[in-house]
């Protein structure tokens, strides 16, 4: 299994504190913010891994990673994304490096408290399709939300005014190769964007769409509001640990 992370994009929301750096290299505690996703993919076993970045500071990435030794890793892989295309857009480039076989991604600034391996198990295990990671939260208008019935999701809405319910979708995806067949297809979104959305719809219409309830917190870090969050909860975290 190979694990990829989008961290590209120009971080807006976050402006200033993008105006001179990637959004994935600014601090969360005490590590980078792209450290987070990384590790949570080397946890759950996947040692090949494709960095796709973007905006002006795409070399930076290369200084602070290196070929992932800080990681236990033997070889990181970058790869450039031109502008801002969204999520899809990006995953569109791990295309070739995904050889036609069944991989994870994970978004830059998706920080986790705990353990995806089981997950990624399942999906292993899983004969096609896809799998994601839902959590419930208490504001899913922020984010695309899944509507559960019976046990099975019958459908995904982004960023709803009334969202049909609490499980948002994490920005964690497992999909095999009939997610760049999809992404060929799309057309930009009114934000001008390919969207995951669309590409978890597809393999939701072909009744290939698995999904799992991530355990502990989980929060993305692209906000202000948010980015203060997944600082906290990484200190308490690490607090914890350290005893």
């Amino acid at each position: 299994m190979k694990g990829v992370v989008l961290a590209g994009g120009l971080g807006t929301r976050l402006y200033p504190l993008t105006k001179v750096t990637n959004k994935h290299l600014l601090p969360v505690f005490n590590k980078p913010m792209i450290y987070y996703p990384i590790y949570t993919l080397v946890d759950a076993g996947i040692k090949d891994i494709l960095i796709v970045t973007g905006g002006h500071s795409a070399g930076d990435f290369l200084r602070l990673l290196g070929n992932g030794k800080e990681f236990g890793l033997k070889h990181l892989n970058y790869t450039y994304q031109e502008g801002e295309g969204g999520i899809a857009d990006a995953l569109s480039l791990a295309e070739h490096f995904a050889g036609g076989g069944k991989f994870v991604v994970i978004l830059g600034d998706n920080i986790i408290e705990k353990s995806i391996k089981k997950e990624v198990e399942i999906f292993e295990k899983q004969k096609e399709g896809a799998r994601i990671l839902l959590k419930e939260v208490e504001k899913p208008e922020r984010f695309g939300v899944a509507e559960i019935k019976n046990g099975k999701i019958v459908r995904i809405v982004e960023k709803p005014e009334k969202p049909p319910s609490n499980l948002v979708v994490t920005g964690i995806y497992m999909y095999d190769s009939y997610a760049f067949e999809v992404i060929k297809t799309l057309k930009p979104s009114a934000r001008g964007e390919l969207e995951i959305t669309d590409v978890n719809n597809s393999y939701l219409s072909a009744g290939k769409l698995t999904y799992g309830v991530l355990d502990g917190w989980w929060t993305d870090a692209g906000t202000f509001e948010s980015l203060l969050r997944a600082n906290n909860l990484v200190y308490e975290r690490e607090k914890k640990r350290c005893g």
